[in-house]
């Protein structure tokens, strides 16, 4: 889920609504011209029994994954909140170890709808990344990108310990990425098996795009929004607008293209943390932040496979902006890569059709273990 360029998993600025309204329109003309070619296919409603055309699967309750989640200090200072997951017979030979990586706003129960189904056959884990979820939000904190991919580097070395695949929505895809390009000792580069990138950020804010043309034009007050939020008192009254319930619901039904999955639970899993200490102090920091590495200059020096899934309703990080037409090209130029676009779906594929995605993602798991 990012700052500027939002994910739909935290309250939007008042530029990002403009945005949204916007980019809603394009999608829909976009959708009338996208091509069936040979760097991607397409991906529509799953034939199984098991699903229906809505995407509607087995979730795990919020009270489940609340009293089976654990705590880890990071660098000995810093509260983490995770959760585990596993089938009871840990002896398929198939059974690969993932971690699911949030995106911004979001927490742990946004993977609800796919914990039940990874874990069949395989290991999970997710992660609440600093400054989000139940992990903790220390005041004065500058987030970045590199921090966000750090800390994932070091819970696979202390926590996890051993190879894992990286499974991640917008933000939370850059900061895989970031973590598996990271030129650190060998131990650690090994203990990224893999990636599942789920509509990738370009940065943690909208200041990473300056090749969209769409972000040149709101640029000007983009960079407005930045000094006015750090004006505390003009920060805290814009945070608890957009975080209101009523107003959170309609963005998300903006985000999503299935709108039966904009439910309240979604939206108490949104809403909830941000009303927790330093959620504010977060959100201005990641608003106003650097916004990181650009996945354009770190995909090339990634050999590990890799499974990119797109929402071709997604008007945040769009198909036809620079970041998804990067990625629509890699399956022909790059051997470990495979993309699937997926029809009728918005920026959070994972929640907002999970049977698509996990039409996709659970095969090429059995797949990554027999090559």
């Amino acid at each position: 889920m990012r700052a500027l360029t939002w994910t739909g998993l935290s309250p939007p600025p008042p530029a990002m609504v403009a945005r949204m309204t916007m980019t809603s329109k394009m999608v829909a003309l976009r959708r009338t011209s996208l091509r069936k070619d040979s760097v991607c296919v397409r991906a529509t409603a799953s034939s199984s029994p098991a699903v229906s055309s809505g995407g509607v699967v087995e979730a795990v309750e919020l009270a489940e994954i609340g009293e089976m989640s654990k705590k880890w200090k990071w660098k000995g200072e810093y509260s983490i909140n995770y959760f585990v997951k596993s089938s009871p017979e840990d002896v398929n030979p198939a059974s690969q170890t993932v971690l699911l990586v949030h995106g911004f706003g979001a927490s742990i129960p946004h993977w609800r709808r796919n914990i039940n189904a990874l874990s069949r056959n395989h290991t999970v884990y997710a992660i609440d990344l600093l400054g989000f979820g139940a992990s903790e939000k220390p005041p004065g904190f500058s987030y970045t990108m590199e921090s966000w991919a750090e800390l994932i580097l070091n819970f696979l070395e202390e926590v996890v310990q051993k190879p894992t695949i990286l499974i991640g929505n917008s933000v939370g895809s850059l900061a895989c990425v970031i973590a598996a390009s990271e030129k650190k000792e060998e131990s650690q580069r090994d203990l990224v098996k893999g990636l599942v990138l789920l509509n990738c950020a370009g940065g943690m804010n909208n200041k990473a795009v300056f090749d969209d043309w769409r972000i040149k034009l709101l640029m000007p007050l983009l960079l407005l929004i930045d000094f006015l939020l750090k004006q505390r008192g003009i920060a805290s009254a814009l945070f608890n607008r957009v975080k209101d319930r009523e107003n959170l619901k309609n963005i998300l039904t903006n985000v999503y293209g299935n709108k039966d999955n904009v439910d309240d639970t979604l939206v108490e899993i949104i809403a909830g943390p941000a009303n927790s200490e330093g959620a504010l102090d977060a959100f201005v920091s990641i608003l106003t932040g650097p916004p990181g590495p650009n996945p354009i200059k770190l995909i090339p020096g990634i050999t590990k496979p890799v499974l990119v899934l797109w929402g071709d309703q997604d008007g945040l990080t769009p198909l036809d902006g620079p970041v998804g037409k990067y990625f629509s090209s890699l399956p022909d130029q790059l051997p470990n890569f495979n993309l699937y676009v997926l029809e009728g779906v918005g920026h959070c594929p994972q929640d907002d059709r999970p049977d698509l995605v996990h039409e996709r993602l659970l095969p090429w798991l059995a797949q990554l273990s027999s090559t």
